[in-house]
């Protein structure tokens, strides 16, 4: 078992001096931090104990200018190690990161008042009692605060003892490897080399891994602990990972490895936070080994309350991160403003329609960690469907479906209403729609007999033969670039307006006009022509009617439909691809 824990404090406190002491390892590994006396980065030490439990230790900065440095540090720990000097006592880096560890939730942990060589007991006891009084009402209330010198070696088996009861406090983590990355560099011959603290596990070389943000699969080649090569690794400490087919320079600190798949790229996260915020409020995320500009958004149907008391919002990141539900994060406002604490509790939330979901009862269930809120929250997560927008979308399909009519129709009927009750992605709502048909048969609202579907007893209607030939007609005069008007046709065919509207609803046919309609075939086949051209460069409707071979009136409303689709979107210098543009061959 490996626990990391981090240090804490002032700068010039003995934060080193005490690890050194611990440890017998150096935590300044730059040689500037030798030089200046003072650590800079995020340095790493580690102590195994009798049983075989390591502890890695980070070793963080203590400088004001370098609080974000030592977020990085912190963001990784299980316990934090709190270290305040006899002779000066609890200073301003002392609170703001006794702050900051209250803003992550911290609750394992233990103080040592260093430095007890330099001053008379009546000091150390007098600062013992003022970390004590500064402890309360913080996540590390109740801490041991341990008196020792990293330099006579006084109280340090306290300290040990101390650790080893953290050891058996922190709980074990189920999750898959994760590793933040908060190192990265190059070896020659070797390649890319990252490091971080690895929550999860196991992980081997066999492990497949997903690089965030990146989204691509990552390779490893070898694994390091405490500079020695291993098979594998169970998870929680310090860890070296070699990587294949990346370079050094496309890596940084920040970004995550892993095999979590609750683990996504995000720039909006609905979080509860640990204290009132204020709306709009400014700063600086660190979450992880990361550190992007935020904001928090708390107005409108962002402006909640859970039932538990907690605020909730949504935060706004200057750019995408790796974030999973749980995750917590600090916003790091300066250090006049103290820092504000919170939680992801989505990190994906509604958009669009969907967005009128986020409720207090919804949202404070989620929070809650209730089984299927995200679900509900929601409203529709990759095809699977809340069980109130399934019953909505189901009545609303039978209501469209009447006594009988066909698959495809009710289909269409379930997907539309699917559309104004959720926000479905286009590749989704017919996989959504054939659910909800599913459903209904299932559940027995409908029969489907073949193509067709109808109501429980309702008897199968026998189709006209000649109404049935009527529609084939209307169908095969409008499958062309340049169509008679859809009056026309129709008479022509013999084909009433209920065959009109079979052929439809069927999603046979196409209308764009009150009197201009394509064959669906037809028109599929412009639609893909029109995108194809917009991609190349921007189609004007000139270019399309040379195209197509047709004349304006037919361009302009083909234009025009893809225009309201977002499957194109018009520019002064012509038709480019709009957001919906790869869904451009389905309607």
């Amino acid at each position: 078992m490996t626990i990391v824990v981090g240090t804490a404090g002032h700068i010039d406190h003995g934060k080193t001096t005490l690890l050194r002491a611990l440890t017998g390892i150096d935590a300044d590994r730059l040689p500037e931090e030798r030089r200046r006396g003072m650590t800079i980065d995020v340095g790493y030490a580690h102590l195994t104990l009798d049983d075989g439990t390591v502890i890695d230790f980070v070793d963080v900065p203590g400088h004001d200018r370098l609080v974000g440095n030592m977020l990085v540090g912190a963001g990784e720990i299980d316990a934090a190690l709190l270290v305040v000097a006899a002779d000066d006592g609890p200073r301003a880096q002392t609170l703001e990161h006794l702050a900051l560890l209250d803003a992550l939730a911290i609750s394992h942990g233990l103080v040592v008042a260093t430095k007890v060589d330099a001053v008379p007991p009546e000091r150390v006891a007098e600062v013992v009692s003022e970390v004590e009084r500064e402890l309360a009402g913080t996540s590390l209330a109740g801490a041991p605060v341990i008196a020792a010198s990293g330099v006579t070696g006084v109280g340090l088996a306290d300290v040990r003892a101390a650790l080893i009861r953290l050891t058996e406090e922190i709980p074990l983590s189920d999750r898959p490897p994760t590793l933040a990355i908060d190192r990265v560099f190059s070896v020659k011959g070797r390649g890319a080399v990252v490091t971080g603290t690895l929550r999860g596990g196991p992980l081997s070389p066999r492990t497949d891994l997903r690089l965030v943000p990146g989204d691509r699969t990552v390779r490893i080649r070898e694994i390091q602990v405490h500079g020695a090569r291993v098979d594998a690794v169970e998870g929680g400490g310090r860890t070296a990972l070699n990587l294949g087919g990346l370079d050094a320079d496309t890596l940084r600190r920040g970004m995550v490895l892993t095999a979590d798949a609750d683990v996504v790229v995000t720039d909006r996260v609905l979080a509860a936070f640990a204290e009132p915020v204020a709306d709009r409020a400014r700063g600086r995320v660190h979450v992880h080994t990361a550190a992007v500009d935020g904001a928090i958004g708390r107005s409108g149907r962002d402006a909640l309350t859970l039932r538990d008391g907690r605020a909730a919002g949504i935060v706004r990141l200057g750019e995408p991160v790796a974030l999973r539900p749980g995750d917590r994060f600090v916003l790091r406002r300066g250090s006049s403003v103290g820092p504000v604490g919170g939680v992801v509790l989505d990190p994906r939330p509604p958009r669009g329609i969907s967005r009128r979901r986020q409720t207090v009862e919804r949202v404070s269930a989620l929070a809650a960690g209730d089984t299927g809120a995200r679900l509900d929250l929601h409203g529709m997560i990759d095809r699977r469907i809340a069980p109130d927008v399934l019953a909505a979308a189901e009545e609303a399909m039978l209501l469209a479906v009447g006594d009988a009519s066909t698959v495809a129709a009710a289909r269409a009927a379930a997907g539309r209403a699917l559309r104004r009750l959720v926000s479905v992605r286009r590749e989704d709502v017919d996989p959504a729609a054939a659910a909800v048909l599913a459903h209904a048969v299932a559940s027995g609202g409908l029969t489907r007999e073949g193509d067709t579907v109808r109501r429980p007893g309702v008897a199968a209607s026998t189709e006209d033969p000649a109404s049935t030939a009527a529609m084939d007609r209307l169908e095969a005069a409008l499958a062309t670039v340049a169509p008679p008007s859809l009056t026309d046709a129709a008479r022509a065919a013999g084909c009433p307006p209920g065959g009109i509207r079979g052929l439809e609803i069927a999603g046979r046919i196409v209308v764009l006009e009150p009197d201009l309609a394509y064959a669906m075939t037809t028109y599929r086949d412009l639609a893909a022509r029109a995108l194809a051209m917009a991609t190349e460069r921007p189609l004007t409707p000139a270019a399309f009617r040379d195209a197509t071979g047709t004349s304006r009136k037919y361009v302009m409303a083909i234009l025009e439909d893809l225009d309201r689709r977002a499957i194109l979107r018009r520019t002064p210098q012509g038709h480019v691809p709009g957001p919906k543009a790869p869904a451009a061959a389905a309607r």
